[in-house]
């Protein structure tokens, strides 16, 4: 009888060949609020080593080799954790092909990403999943990951994290309001008080450091040239003086014993060194989202006179003033020149720019020079010729100053004063009429619709924009009748405005610091001509105001 063909190969299995060999990834998270609790809680690093590694012991015949990966005080809403993303990116590999946790919590507590990576990841890549804790086993048993436990318990996980998030922020924001500071580190120039946390106490050392930056960009130099001056004698930076001095340093700060630029500019910026604390700068976008982003200014929590001062208030305008101004030097520079920032095109409104031919100085419009020759003309000046006007122009308003000072002085001294303004009273006056006249428009309007005169479209478009010129005339009502009452009060000699200029009566020679004080910006002309804007413009005004009616008055009883 002829052998019958061999039409397939079949195999004899031993009961050993059955079992399929994994390639282990052991996952081990603890995060930062997980270690407050203390080492021996059941989450702890080595809780969860044991419990793993139980579990490798009593199924080692299943597996051909483990690897351990651990996260240690990150929190599992944050997929960008380092090893979570080398556990994954072996997985995609092939290098892992069975993820073991002891719980769905030290895997992931943002449902969105438990359920991308369980639900669909794994299970196209065949990737077996064991969670011990809820007794998921995706290879063993298909329907422990599909049950619906696994989603459940995602969720809760993730609410876990929105509840603790938004009872930390709630803790966080009660905090600043009542003036606690909560910043991990104290910011250079101060340290905490180690009698409480959350108050600030100077240090004396590195707030000498800090008056010094501040003192430097008022005279002239840039924040490049302060932060040369600092290491050029020595100075360690804020990250090397903590280190030195034995104080707290954040991980997340780079470790750079040089100062840079970029320092100087973060604490010239900084309104804690005022005495006000000032927090809730900057956020993290969500629990999910651990982005830091920046928080609009009207939403800072600000606290006034929570801690000494290590800088005036005067002081920190007059550099936040500086800092907005356009101030470049050149590479190798390190002064800012004079008139840096204060210059305008009197035409274009363009900057200023200072030019240098041998020892000739000189300034011309940026548009033109920079630009294009028909935008704009030259609106050339010399250095020598610019200084003389503008020093001439402070001259003449110091004295005018002082001689407002003096005639306030004898005003307030007489018996009766006179502070009725005419122009103001005409103002009001005329401002009230014409609200008056809006409101009855606005008034016959609902009438007018009803009459059928016109449709129910327009009836709403008229009303609107009757109420929005009546806004309008309210809120500049309400300005004047303000100045007209601060004008009845009267003015003192020591007004700020007057003041201000009165201390540099002595003046010879400008500096930056001067125009700092006094100038707001400087426009030149094609001709060659200046106007000085100074600060206090509108001060300075109703002080004219004041005194005008009232020697009027004097001279009429006279």
């Amino acid at each position: 009888m002829a052998r019958a063909k061999n039409r397939g190969y079949q195999q004899t299995l031993t009961p050993t060949d059955t079992i399929r060999r994994w390639r282990l990834g052991a996952y081990i998270r603890l995060s930062k609020e997980d270690l407050k609790k203390g080492k021996d809680d059941s989450n702890s690093v080595k809780n969860q080593r044991d419990l793993l590694g139980d579990f490798y012991r009593r199924h080692m015949n299943e597996f051909e080799s483990a690897v351990e990966y651990v996260d240690d005080g990150h929190t599992g809403t944050d997929a960008n954790r380092e090893n979570f993303q080398r556990l994954l990116a072996d997985v995609m590999s092939g290098k892992i092909n069975c993820v073991i946790v002891k719980d769905l919590s030290r895997f992931a507590r943002n449902y969105s990403d438990a359920g991308s990576l369980i639900d669909n990841l794994f299970v196209q890549m065949g990737v077996r999943f064991i969670s011990l804790a809820e007794n998921v086993d995706s290879y063993l048993n298909p329907d422990s990951v599909s049950n619906i436990i696994v989603p459940i318990t995602n969720v809760m996980n993730d609410n876990y994290c929105y509840q603790t998030s938004k009872k930390i922020r709630q803790v966080f924001d009660y905090k600043r309001r009542n003036g606690q500071y909560i910043g991990s580190f104290a910011p250079y120039g101060y340290i905490k008080d180690p009698k409480d946390k959350h108050q600030l106490i100077v240090d004396a050392d590195a707030a000498e450091i800090v008056k010094r930056v501040y003192s430097m960009l008022l005279q002239g130099s840039s924040k490049r040239a302060i932060a040369l001056y600092l290491n050029e004698h020595g100075t360690p930076s804020p990250t090397a003086y903590r280190r030195k001095k034995g104080l707290p340093v954040s991980s997340a700060v780079a470790d750079d014993p040089m100062w840079g630029a970029r320092m100087i500019h973060e604490i010239l910026t900084n309104p804690i060194y005022t005495g006000d604390l000032v927090q809730g700068r900057r956020r993290v976008k969500s629990y999910k989202v651990h982005q830091i982003e920046a928080v609009p200014e009207e939403e800072w929590v600000r606290v006034p006179d929570t801690h000494e001062a290590i800088i005036t208030h005067e002081t920190f305008d007059k550099v936040q003033a500086l800092l907005v101004r356009d101030t470049r030097t050149s590479p190798k520079g390190r002064e800012v020149h004079l008139f840096s920032g204060f210059l305008k095109c009197a035409d274009c409104g363009k900057s200023i720019t200072r030019s240098q031919s041998g020892k000739n100085i000189y300034y011309a419009c940026s548009t033109y020079k920079n630009r294009s020759r028909t935008a704009c003309s030259m609106h050339s000046i010399k250095h020598n010729r610019l200084e003389a006007a503008v020093l001439f122009a402070i001259q003449y308003q110091v004295n005018t100053a002082v001689s407002y000072s003096e005639l306030i002085a004898r005003i307030n001294s007489a018996p009766l004063k006179k502070s009725q303004s005419h122009r103001l009273n005409d103002q009001i006056a005329a401002k009230e009429k014409e609200l008056t006249r809006i409101t009855r428009y606005k008034q016959s309007l609902y009438q007018d619709w009803k009459d059928g005169e016109i449709t129910q479209q327009e009836y709403r478009d008229m009303k609107a924009d009757y109420e929005r010129q009546a806004a309008e005339l309210a809120d500049v009502l309400a300005r004047l009748n303000a100045e007209r009452a601060e004008l009845a009060n009267g003015v003192d000699k020591e007004h700020p405005a007057l003041v201000a200029f009165a201390k540099y009566q002595s003046i010879e020679t400008l500096t930056r610091e001067i125009l700092t004080d006094l100038v707001d910006h400087i426009k030149v002309y094609e001709n060659g001509n200046i106007s000085v804007h100074f600060k206090f413009a509108d001060e300075f005004r109703k002080i004219a105001e004041y005194i005008e009616i009232n020697t009027t008055d004097t001279a009429e009883a006279g």
